[in-house]
């Protein structure tokens, strides 16, 4: 295990140069304390947990005090933004600080959010409050237990500064992990300025650097947005399938690594609703939960489109197409294994998205139907939850066949079970909850939100005494608004 100053940086992505970044010098807050620490993340920097209680962390992540061999940097990238051309934005109060490279030979990405002004700030402040870091810090950590790929948060600083939002907040710091902060616009940059070399620069530098294999691959360019094509296919048949929503897919916010990408005003699906808007900004609903497929797509073709100077317009096309049928094959597989199935059989599809539809036309609580779904044989589950549909014939004729199809299969009620308990969770990030625990915070009172992370991380287990972050939401929990704001 390591302490503070032993982390080992290689930072590769500073020694691009200039026309990629620009060196910028963290702007500490005042008092740093530390609010939420997640020892899993400091894991993967072999960083002793004992570590967090020094006083010296909570200054290294809030901009007092810097590693001698950081380089902090703030990376030029640009994007769409609810589906219109931004030319130029960039890490506009974040900062790559570098590279740390683990025993195992893992690159890890330190990103410091909220740490002030850049070049790219434009009109803002460069901060971030404690909300916003909260709620990335518990949804990073959280997908990660729910094994849906996303960026790491190792913690969260707090301080006694005021940042102005629509009133007045405390200003805060998040320390974000990731392979790679490269994005979708990062391409679209390089392409718009009509900078080829440093477009070809930077594909160059993402293939050795994150997708070595494909190094020998006689067109590693074709094969490089293939691969992040099929992760980016992957990545949204989990959000799907999990209930989650991002609220702001602009091509600036999409990963390379097919991770899930800079949390704004997300939510995880209380009542199953396909229509769900869970950022009160977007009035017109098009990054609606139903619509993150076709966004992704968008966006993809978006990437494609940056990448044109290097890859014929067919042969991309011809990949595009592939998009779809992954992202539906990978669903359907999901939802299989939701629903306890460990075999395949023709007429799933259907079966899964006929309880969508009467989920959505009687407000079933998504992930408590299939928790309770495994809680008993399968007879015994889809009576107690039929009081929770309106349309009785529906859902009888439903859980007639679901019964006959779990029957076929022949497991045992325990296999059964623990099959199904190991990929539906008990607990989820509803944003309540998250309130709740940053209303706490804003006061100076970090246990909640520290509890609230500790039950998340283990989000498929029975924990004692935790019932209450199980249960279904207050009415007044489901409506919350939850905007772009930092």
């Amino acid at each position: 295990m390591k302490s503070l100053t032993q982390l080992t940086f290689d930072n590769r992505f500073a020694r691009l140069g200039d026309t990629f970044s620009t060196e910028v010098s963290p702007q500490p807050l005042s008092d740093p304390r530390l609010v939420v620490v997640s020892e899993a993340a400091m894991a993967l920097l072999d960083m002793d947990p004992a570590e967090a209680e020094q006083p010296l962390f909570a200054e290294l992540f809030s901009g007092h005090k810097i590693w001698s061999t950081a380089e902090p940097r703030a990376m030029v990238y640009s994007g769409h933004q609810f589906g219109s051309y931004n030319p130029q934005l960039g890490d506009g109060r974040g900062l790559l600080l570098g590279e740390v490279v683990n025993e195992a030979g893992e690159y890890w990405d330190l990103h410091l959010k909220g740490a002030g002004k850049t070049p790219y700030s434009r009109m803002g402040d460069g901060r971030a409050v404690l909300r916003s870091s909260i709620r990335e810090f518990l949804a990073s950590e959280h997908l990660h237990a729910l094994g849906i790929p996303s960026s790491r948060a190792l913690c969260v600083t707090g301080s006694d500064s005021l940042v102005y939002r629509e009133r007045p907040e405390r200003g805060a710091m998040l320390l974000r992990l990731a392979p790679s902060h490269v994005r979708f616009g990062h391409f679209e940059f390089f392409y718009y300025t009509r900078q080829h070399a440093e477009l070809k620069q930077l594909l160059e530098h993402v293939i050795e650097a994150h997708f070595t294999e494909l190094l020998e691959h006689p067109e590693p360019f074709h094969a490089f947005f293939r691969e992040v094509l099929e992760r980016t296919a992957a990545l949204i048949a989990r959000w799907q399938a999990y209930g989650f929503c991002h609220g702001v897919m602009n091509t600036d916010n999409m990963s390379i690594l097919g991770i899930t990408f800079d949390f704004g005003p997300y939510a995880f699906l209380d009542d199953f609703d396909a229509r769900f808007i869970c950022n009160h900004s977007d009035d017109t609903g098009r990054y609606s939960f139903e619509n993150q497929v076709p966004i992704a797509h968008w966006n993809l073709a978006a990437l494609a489109q940056a990448l044109t100077p290097f890859i014929e317009v067919k042969v991309l096309r011809e990949t595009m197409e592939l998009f779809l049928p992954l992202y539906e094959a990978e669903w359907l597989d999901l939802m299989r294994r939701r629903l306890g199935f460990a075999q395949a059989e023709g007429d799933d599809e259907a079966l899964v998205r006929r309880l969508l539809q009467l989920m959505q036309a009687s407000a079933v609580d998504y992930t408590n139907f299939f928790r309770e779904l495994s809680e008993c044989p399968a007879e015994q589950s889809v009576r107690r939850l039929r009081e929770d549909f309106v349309d009785l014939q529906g859902f009888d004729a439903w859980a007639a066949d679901y019964c006959a199809r779990t029957a076929r299969e022949g497991s045992e009620p325990g296999e059964r079970q623990a099959r199904m308990q190991a990929v539906n969770p008990k607990y989820i990030l509803r944003n309540y909850l998250a309130q709740q625990a940053i209303e706490a915070a804003e006061k100076g009172d970090y246990a909640p939100v520290r509890e609230l992370h500790a039950v998340l991380s283990r989000p498929f287990e029975e924990q004692p005494g935790m019932q209450r972050y199980a249960e279904r939401p207050p009415e007044w929990g489901k409506h919350l608004e939850i905007s772009c704001s930092s």
